[in-house]
């Protein structure tokens, strides 16, 4: 099983991935290992969705990269990304 992947960085901007194993993955975002990551710490995983094969999973990852993909995110996760009040 493949999974694409959306984090959300101290700065509101989303990194979109895929992986095999997404629990290692994601900790190598947190822990600060991912070059593409390491300066936009806290990062939170707030999406994602299974494939089963690779070429699915990219076709997927280049879709909610782009412009219609990343309203897509923004659609499906619309009352999560509200501000919240303190």
């Amino acid at each position: 099983m493949l999974y694409v992947y959306v984090l959300l960085d101290k700065n509101k901007n989303f990194y979109i991935g895929y992986t095999g194993d997404l629990k290692k993955r994601v900790k190598e975002h947190r822990d600060g290992s991912v070059f593409a990551t390491k300066a936009k710490q806290p990062l939170e995983l707030i999406y994602y969705e299974a494939s089963v094969n690779k070429y699915d999973a990219l076709k997927r990852e280049k879709y909610l990269k782009s412009g219609p993909g990343r309203r897509f995110i923004k659609n499906r996760l619309k009352n999560y990304l509200l501000p919240r009040a303190s």
